[in-house]
């Protein structure tokens, strides 16, 4: 029961968290956390490596591709999306603005929401923005709207095509949910990737870790995930590559990406993209980028890893670095962006 009140739970809910424990326990097979799955991962090619200039402290969050045009999101900005001109390397990024209507409640609770916007605050203020909202993913629909997760507020932006700038209508049921499943429990441990289809219609969320997971969300009333449906949920602890040392950390989600009908996860700690079912969210292949960036001119003076940003096509996939002022041990201190080669035989 502390534990619930330390993630931000009133008293009446510890309690009914607490029988509903028991009940756990009783039915475990039904509602323990998902084993993590041991998937062998063949090595990426990588083609090349790109800084970023333009995006203050080195905060890439998020990489999408819109139309013709690729875009980052930085999580220190709460009012601005960046057109990346990838013309010359350097890439330059040139910063899009709006205005952020007011925040509806996800039913997250008062202390993480509180936590979080005040974390974004501190690390923001040096660099002249807010991030209170704490962008953590971007993702893009055929029709060229524009999707931005919210860390700190659980919660969805959406850029229209049209000009329009509107919070989507989740489900109040999703966060409540994810929490019942062990996530979203823990300050810095909410939603930290985005992905939709091409129509708009399903909506991929991840949950960072403590525990890690996935959730989907059809928008239109059409099926039984309207009310939201988690897919995943991971617990425990794995070994990071040999390279970062032998301690157990957290397994964690980093990004999403759909493509071809299949959903890819960025995972962050583990340095490698998989691919999974886009319903179940079961692994099916993945892929390590491990000795890339794990090269002793590309390490950073972490034992998590800083990739945080993916997106895939036919004949390679992107990975962003999300840095936060880190420099390198070649002296880089730009966000980077990784192009891995499609492995043989395609995604």
């Amino acid at each position: 029961m502390i534990q619930w009140m330390l993630a931000g739970h009133t008293p009446l809910e510890c309690l009914r968290k607490s029988l509903l424990g028991c009940l756990w326990l009783l039915t475990a097979c039904a509602w323990g956390d998902d084993a993590m799955e041991d998937v062998e991962s063949t090595e990426l090619e990588l083609l090349a490596e790109y800084p970023v200039d333009g995006i203050a402290g080195g905060n890439l969050s998020g990489l999408t591709l819109c139309g013709d045009a690729l875009w980052a999101v930085s999580d220190r900005d709460d009012d601005r999306i960046y057109r990346l001109d990838t013309s010359s390397s350097p890439w330059q990024a040139n910063p899009e603005t709006f205005v952020v209507p007011p925040v509806p409640d996800s039913g997250l609770s008062w202390t993480l929401r509180t936590g979080a916007s005040l974390r974004g605050m501190l690390l923001g203020a040096g660099q002249g923005n807010s991030g209170a909202l704490d962008f953590e993913g971007l993702s893009c629909d055929a029709q060229g709207n524009r999707y931005l997760v919210s860390e700190s507020r659980a919660a969805v932006l959406r850029l229209g095509a049209d000009g329009s700038v509107e919070w989507l209508p989740l489900p109040r049921s999703l966060v409540e949910k994810a929490r019942d499943r062990g996530m979203l429990l823990h300050f810095n441990a909410l939603y930290e990737g985005i992905a939709v289809d091409d129509s708009g219609n399903r909506l991929w969320l991840a949950a960072e870790r403590q525990n890690r997971g996935l959730l989907l969300v059809h928008l239109k009333p059409v099926s039984p995930c309207s009310d939201g449906c988690v897919l995943l949920s991971e617990g425990g602890t794995v070994l990071p590559p040999a390279l970062l040392g032998d301690k157990p950390l957290f397994p964690d989600f980093s990004a999403l990406d759909f493509y071809q009908g299949k959903l890819y996860t960025l995972e962050r700690l583990a340095h490698r993209i998989c691919r999974r079912d886009g319903a179940s969210a079961a692994v099916e292949k993945c892929w390590s980028f491990a000795a890339t960036a794990l090269a002793d001119q590309r390490r950073y003076d972490t034992p998590y890893g800083v990739a945080e940003a993916l997106w895939i096509s036919a004949n390679s996939a992107l990975v962003g670095v999300d840095n936060n002022d880190r420099v390198r041990r070649d002296g880089e201190q730009r966000p980077i962006v990784w192009r891995f080669a499609a492995p043989q035989g395609g995604w």
